[in-house]
């Protein structure tokens, strides 16, 4: 029998639509189109909690002291100013993939549903790695060694570490912002105690932060927060200091209070907002492990204020989720979604972590981000 090598044209395909009919060309096609428009759109909370770098790590002064001038003198030559030490705080950086991967059998008999769904399940495990890197690195108080063997930290948490002088306020190596409520409900001291902790390192006190509140929605009922009022106390000698202020999105009611001050808004950078308490939005979020939450200075979308680094690599080509083709003859056949990313923390006091528990030793939740 002759040798019938060679190479095979477009029309010897043996798979070119689904079942129902639609091109594979065009599902590859939206598929592009879908993953180039989601990497533009991390999740709110994700962008809110952090920001993007390429950096391995960032050295940030540690002991920046106020310098004083000296009486000039005839014949001498004036003091130096001197340097300030530096940390390097560290970034993690790991590749992640999961596959489409289908028989040209499977493509040929399913339909075009199947197939997007599945595309939508794998989008979904994307959302939970970015989210969940993030908020593992925020809720942990772990120190970890990046790829390069430098330390990756998290917000401070009595490691000896002494955090940078703000306003003439000094502290100690034993200051953390891993903190336990050491009761079974969150109470107002401890959000009182939250803003403080985060405020006096000079974290949301400008125009453009805010102080934010990312908690459980179970928590937030169970700690009765939005019955809270300003000297008003509840259960056993619970007393806020401030007024809790339903949002402007709240559901109607009749009251003769009288709101002095700006309504918190319905929503912000695209989380809804229940209310306010003191200088916090309250934010309710099923992503917020239950029986913690934080508190949270956040400078917006992406912020390089933000708390949390998110570093992809260097190369742009590398960043955000990619689809690589699988052999064929269908790009769709075979193929698989990866991504390259890992988590760090820069500014470690411009969030607390706090756990609803009646220990008085911090537990960091066990946050699901990847196989």
């Amino acid at each position: 029998m002759a040798n019938r090598g060679g190479a095979q044209d477009r029309g010897s395909v043996l798979v070119n639509r689904t079942a129902d009919g639609v091109d594979l060309n065009d599902i590859w096609a939206e598929l592009t189109d879908v993953l180039d428009e989601y990497n533009k759109h991390r999740s709110a909370i994700a962008s809110l909690l952090s920001y993007p770098t390429t950096n391995v790590a960032d050295a940030v002064p540690q002991d920046v002291r106020a310098e004083l001038m000296e009486e000039a003198t005839e014949w001498g030559v004036p003091v130096g100013i001197s340097d300030s030490s530096y940390l390097k705080l560290a970034y993690l950086f790991r590749d992640y993939d999961l596959s489409l991967r289908a028989s040209w059998k499977y493509i040929r008999d399913a339909s075009a549903e199947q197939i997007e769904n599945r595309t939508r399940r794998a989008l979904e495990a994307d959302n939970t790695l970015v989210n969940g890197l993030i908020l593992q690195r925020l809720f942990s108080n772990e120190v970890y060694m990046n790829d390069f063997g430098l330390q990756v930290y998290g917000l401070w948490n009595a490691d000896g570490q002494v955090p940078p002088n703000d306003l003439g306020r000094s502290f100690a190596g034993d200051h953390t912002h891993c903190l336990c409520t050491e009761s079974a409900t969150l109470n107002p001291v401890h959000v009182e105690a939250g803003i403080k902790h985060v405020t006096e390192h000079g974290y949301g006190s400008t125009q453009s932060a805010r102080l934010i509140l990312l908690i459980h929605s179970d928590d937030l009922i169970s700690s009765k927060l939005p019955s809270w009022r300003a000297g008003v106390t509840f259960d056993t000698s619970k007393t806020p200091a401030h007024d809790f202020i339903p949002s402007s999105n709240a559901p109607a009611r009749i009251t003769n209070e009288v709101v002095v001050g700006a309504t918190p808004p319905p929503e912000y950078n695209g989380l809804e907002v229940t209310g306010s308490y003191g200088k916090c939005l309250i934010v309710e979020s099923y992503y917020i492990p239950k029986g913690w939450c934080t508190i949270v200075a956040s400078g917006g979308l992406n912020s390089r204020d933000n708390p949390v680094g998110f570093r992809e690599h260097r190369d742009p080509s590398y960043r955000g989720l990619r689809e690589i083709p699988g052999r064929g003859p269908y790009p769709i056949v075979e193929s698989y979604l990866a991504r390259g990313c890992g988590t760090g923390v820069r500014h470690r006091g411009a969030a607390v972590a706090i756990q609803i528990t009646a220990s008085s030793s911090y537990t960091p939740p066990v946050i699901v981000a990847h196989r």
